[in-house]
């Protein structure tokens, strides 16, 4: 779906019928999609009643139509799916509310907490427009014993969903459910850093319409969900310094928030004392290369699909059997679902309504956007990779390092034993280590 051209109406409109499929010899990519397209009819997508969520202002009709469709589901609880009509007058990462969750939160931590407490604050989207999003932050029992006050660890926890259940912070207000990601509890960094003291905060950092893997929606909302602790608990934590760690896409939003908080939380830096992110998936034009067209296709497909939520002129170009897809229940599927459909090893051409979407002019753009480059992070950095790395190439954590010593940012880099799942195990006790120590005051030193 990482496809370009300029969007009409015909692109999500009926096309004329067709007496038979064009001749395919083999695999005729270009000739499957203008099958796929003349047999398929479009979806009927209903009248689009505007709303932020949508945009429709900025968007042709049919475009506008198709966006609705797309976002994900309400889940029945207001504090997650009200878009508030006045969000232009909140600042960046001023509270909009905060509820308890502590009774259902609490006990599915160990050790015990005194508090989970729920922010949702104004952020920003894709297109620098306002927007909300939601952290929980956990609070041990006891008080701080160490110099200042108490420190806390940012949670960036890899959410990869399309649905709202999806969010960690559904899990705090739910209990465990089928749409727990274990990752929110393996590895243990939320109940580490509680059994050191330090308070946590968890982002839910895909944004209310569930853009995963979009880098400036996350980055935002970890900026602002930093900035909403700041300000609503500044009693307790208003000269408390944070330490994030991410890993996979939990790195996309560590990676995004340490390379934007320059330009769009100047007053962070310094607060912050590190980042540890690993499994690194920072450069799409490599993952186009190394997830299309074999088992990771599902996930790739899902998280290109998410980023088109934030930047429609993806949508724009998905044939008529890739929207029936994104209008259908998967839009709201977590990663375990959505990545179902890589046993098919299908590759991104057939969501396409054109050759070769992944080597289009679109596509190179957002290739740019997304990969944050020459962006100097303003936080010392922990990077850590498999060595035998296949879906997430290991070229790509390198050439991050590498960038950012070569802007000047103080850099850890581990090349660690495994692929993508057993190296998130091999690689984090070094990690969790490093910012430990940057969370208890000693200064990071670069080994660029």
């Amino acid at each position: 779906m990482l496809v370009g051209h300029t969007f009409t109406s015909a692109s999500v409109g009926a096309q004329p019928p067709v007496a038979g499929p064009p001749p395919i010899p083999g695999l005729d990519l270009p000739g499957l999609q203008e099958w796929i397209d003349r047999i398929v009819p479009p979806p009927a997508l209903g009248p689009v009643t505007n709303s932020p969520l949508v945009d429709a202002d900025r968007l042709e009709p049919d475009l506008a139509a198709l966006r609705a469709a797309v976002m994900p589901d309400p889940i029945g609880d207001a504090f997650v799916d009200y878009w508030p009509p006045n969000l232009d007058t909140f600042a960046p990462g001023e509270v909009i509310g905060v509820r308890d969750v502590t009774a259902t939160g609490g006990p599915i931590l160990f050790p015990p907490v005194r508090q989970v407490l729920q922010l949702k604050f104004r952020t920003t989207d894709a297109a620098g427009l306002p927007s909300y999003a939601i952290a929980s932050l956990v609070v041990p029992t006891g008080e701080w014993a160490g110099n200042g006050d108490r420190p806390i660890v940012v949670n960036n926890v890899p959410i990869n969903g399309l649905g709202r259940d999806c969010n960690p912070s559904y899990t705090f207000v739910h209990g465990i459910t089928t749409e727990t990601n274990l990752s929110e509890f393996i590895p243990p960094t939320t109940q580490l850093a509680v059994a050191r003291g330090y308070a946590v905060l968890i982002p839910d950092h895909e944004g209310p319409r569930m853009a995963y893997a979009e880098p400036f929606v996350a980055g935002h909302a970890v900026l602002d969900a930093m900035r909403a602790v700041r300000g609503a608990f500044s009693d307790e934590f208003g000269d408390s310094v944070f330490g994030m760690i991410g890993y996979s896409g939990g790195a996309i939003a560590t990676n995004a928030a340490s390379k934007l908080m320059s330009t769009y939380a100047p007053e962070l830096t310094g607060v912050v004392v590190g980042a540890a992110l690993g499994g690194v998936p920072v450069d799409y034009e490599l993952l186009a290369r190394s997830m299309n067209a074999n088992l990771a296709s599902g996930v790739f497909f899902g998280a290109t699909f998410a980023i088109g939520r934030e930047r429609p002129e993806i949508l724009a170009h998905m044939n008529h059997l890739a929207q029936w897809i994104a209008v259908s229940p998967m839009k709201n599927q977590c990663v375990d679902v959505f990545a179902l459909p890589g046993i098919f090893h299908l590759p991104m051409d057939v969501a396409a309504n054109f050759p070769d979407p992944l080597h289009s002019d679109l596509a190179e753009e957002i290739y740019r956007i997304t990969r944050l480059e020459d962006r100097k992070s303003a936080v010392p950095l922990y990077i850590y990779h498999g060595q035998q790395e296949f879906w997430v190439p290991l070229e790509g954590a390198r050439n991050l390092a590498d960038e950012q010593c070569a802007l000047g940012t103080d850099v850890v880099y581990r090349s660690v034993f495994g692929e993508h799942v057993v190296a998130a195990v091999t690689g984090y006790p070094e990690a969790i280590l490093w910012l430990d120590a940057r969370l208890r005051g000693e200064p990071a030193v670069s080994e660029c």
